[in-house]
């Protein structure tokens, strides 16, 4: 902690998690369509365009409201047996998927959660286009548990079950294409209290929900579990940060946030006691850059109906160049809400001249804006709505630096900085779902499932190392590629067979294989249990397994596979009878150097069999002979 770059108890820092996960039910939620995704070609495209609604008060979510100033069409892409109406909104919702709730239970148990006993399912207004509806279902499961932590108890405040959103395919031209295969997979939502106090302890309380999330019906793999982080300072406000995939870079994340609140925090001080303001009159200059050299420029203002728009801030100069995260800027944050109207040229005064606009173009600027010695200007160059509107966002986000912090949800990115998504959500975008009646949750169901919980993963891989005798690396490869039930219930089959081998070949042949291509779905518990059975029954060595593996990815079966490839260990008398041979051969080598002939010729027996012998017998087979031999 001695290292820490802030005092974060000083700074009041507050942290909170959201983690979303797909959970591994047959079907999704309120629809029968498999849970699944799909890269065929579409069967059919449904055209939409989303508009916000007002809540049962009347009021618009501003984040909604942002979103559709974009003016954007979606497109969707539709199948016969991965979608259905349900998807494309052309149909109201079947029942609650039951399976979905009980591994939900599931969840709640296992951090000590209250289950409700009645859901009621709820509309989230989205209008990103994530959902054909511009809503999202969702609803509040289990609420009060906690999960136990080296820094204490962080409090679980509650565990939500809700449909997923589409999948976004691409973009072009105002035009978002997504496909419905993903949309209504079930997801849990959990969500932590705020009472996460340092960078290091939002990592730990991460992997251990994921360690809970591992132990049940979950899915894995790339896309199938969202990390959101809150935080906050106490001079601050909260920042919801979306698509946290790395946990060790949580810290990061966090130490960035914390110093990018810090400087907006000082700039709008610097700003209050200028007496800044902005001025919101949008004013033409393109006359002026008409003939300018910048590449940008010029290309934009070949399109039609294109523009360059300036506005005028007024005690701003030497502050939109200020770095509030690491190679990020006050300007970025400008860029950033301006580019989301479609625009590319985004210009300020502390970046000026550069990129082929001189230093007369600049003065000019500044003598047609009236800029006094501590003014600044934005210009944005593009299409005239576009820019019009872009200007527009930015005159609001200049606004905001006057006050300090504004409540934003940022989007993870790779190198720990985070950029500007959209303002956070209000409570005006919840509302009740009137299609889907409340679902009752019986108190005997909740506590049958209770009384039969998962082991965790921590507690599994301990006790796999103590039973079976596996070394931590394996144990723990079994465990996070949930792989540990496959090696028991593999065990109990084959009780007399190598524990080791077994695991070995689960965790790391398999996996090999999967990298090289092969199809390792068809190796399933029966197939793997026929193919260390041959191992068991001394039928081939314990090296070939590899090849027999393989050839079962290719749908050889196991003895087929042994005959094709000429696998089928060597007797024990011809074993015996070629090692003596061996050693008759290299009787000099024995009377020179007697047990030190060990190595050369345990290589030269094992070159002979060509893995169709077994080391350790060879190796004992050797040790006697060459005892017999030099008495």
């Amino acid at each position: 902690m001695s290292n820490d770059k802030y005092d974060y108890e000083e700074l009041g820092l507050m942290m909170g998690l959201e983690i979303h996960q797909q959970l591994d039910s047959k079907t999704k939620l309120f629809c029968r369509c498999p849970n699944s995704l799909t890269d065929k070609e579409p069967e059919r495209k449904i055209y939409r365009r989303l508009r916000p609604t007002q809540s049962e008060l009347g009021e618009i979510d501003r984040a909604a409201y942002e979103e559709s100033q974009r003016n954007l069409q979606f497109i969707y892409e539709a199948y016969d047996h991965h979608t259905c109406l349900v998807e494309a909104d052309e149909e109201p919702p079947a029942k609650l998927n039951q399976e979905a709730v009980d591994i939900s239970i599931i969840l709640a148990s296992l951090m000590n959660m209250t289950v409700v006993d009645e859901f009621h399912t709820m509309r989230k207004q989205v209008i990103d286009g994530s959902n054909t509806s511009g809503f999202q279902r969702t609803g509040i499961l289990a609420t009060d548990g906690y999960v136990e932590t080296r820094y204490g108890n962080v409090t679980i405040e509650t565990l939500g079950l809700e449909e997923d959103a589409a999948r976004r395919i691409g973009e072009e031209d105002g035009k978002i294409v997504f496909r419905l295969d993903r949309l209504g997979i079930p997801l849990a939502e959990i969500t932590t209290s705020p009472d996460m106090h340092h960078p290091l302890q939002v990592r730990d309380v991460a992997y251990q929900l994921g360690q809970i999330l591992r132990s049940t019906h979950v899915k894995r793999g790339l896309g199938t579990i969202r990390q959101d982080l809150n935080i906050s300072i106490r001079e601050g406000t909260r920042i919801e940060v979306k698509g946290v995939q790395d946990l060790e870079l949580m810290p990061t994340i966090v130490e960035n946030e914390v110093q990018r609140q810090l400087t907006l925090i000082d700039i709008a001080q610097t700003l209050q006691e200028r007496g800044a303001s902005v001025n919101e009159e949008i004013i033409d200059v393109t006359n002026l850059l008409v003939d300018t050299e910048s590449k940008i420029v010029k290309n934009i203002l070949t399109e039609d109906n294109s523009c360059v728009l300036a506005i005028k801030l007024i005690g701003f100069d030497g502050l939109i160049g200020r770095e509030i995260q690491p190679n990020k800027r006050l300007g970025t944050e400008f860029s950033e809400h301006g580019k989301k109207m479609g625009v590319t040229g985004l210009f300020h005064t502390d970046e000026l001249p550069a990129y082929g606009i001189t230093q007369e173009e600049v003065d000019k600027l500044k003598e047609e804006l009236e800029l006094g010695e501590l003014d600044s200007f934005i210009l944005v160059a593009g299409e005239r709505t576009k820019a019009n509107n872009a200007l527009n966002e930015v005159i609001k986000r200049a606004k905001q630096s006057l006050e300090g912090v504004p409540e934003e949800t940022r989007r993870a990115q790779d190198d720990g900085n985070t950029e500007y998504l959209r303002p956070l959500p209000t409570a005006s975008r919840m509302y009740v779902e009137t299609d889907i009646p409340t679902e009752i949750i019986d108190k005997d169901r909740v506590d049958k499932i209770a009384s039969d919980l998962p082991e965790l993963p921590n507690v599994k891989k301990e006790r796999i190392i103590k039973e079976y005798g596996l070394s931590e690396d394996l144990a723990t490869q079994l465990v996070q590629r949930n792989n540990a039930n496959l090696f028991e219930e593999i065990k109990s089959e084959l009780p007399s067979m190598d524990s080791v081998k077994i695991a070995s070949d689960i965790a790391y042949t398999i996996r090999d294989l999967r990298r090289d291509g092969q199809d390792v779905e068809k190796l399933t518990k029966d197939v793997l249990v026929d193919i260390f059975r041959l191992i068991d029954d001394d039928i081939i060595s314990a090296a070939e397994s590899e090849v027999v593996l393989k050839d079962a990815c290719n749908d050889i079966a196991p003895m087929d596979s042994v005959k094709k490839n000429n696998l089928e260990k060597l007797s024990l008398e011809v074993v015996e009878s070629t090692i003596k041979e061996l050693l008759e051969e290299n009787k000099d080598l024995i009377t020179q150097r007697s047990m030190g002939a060990m190595g050369p010729l345990m290589g030269k027996a094992m070159a002979k069999f060509k893995g169709k012998a077994d080391g350790e017998t060879v190796s004992n087979i050797i040790k006697n002979e060459i005892l017999r031999l030099t008495k």
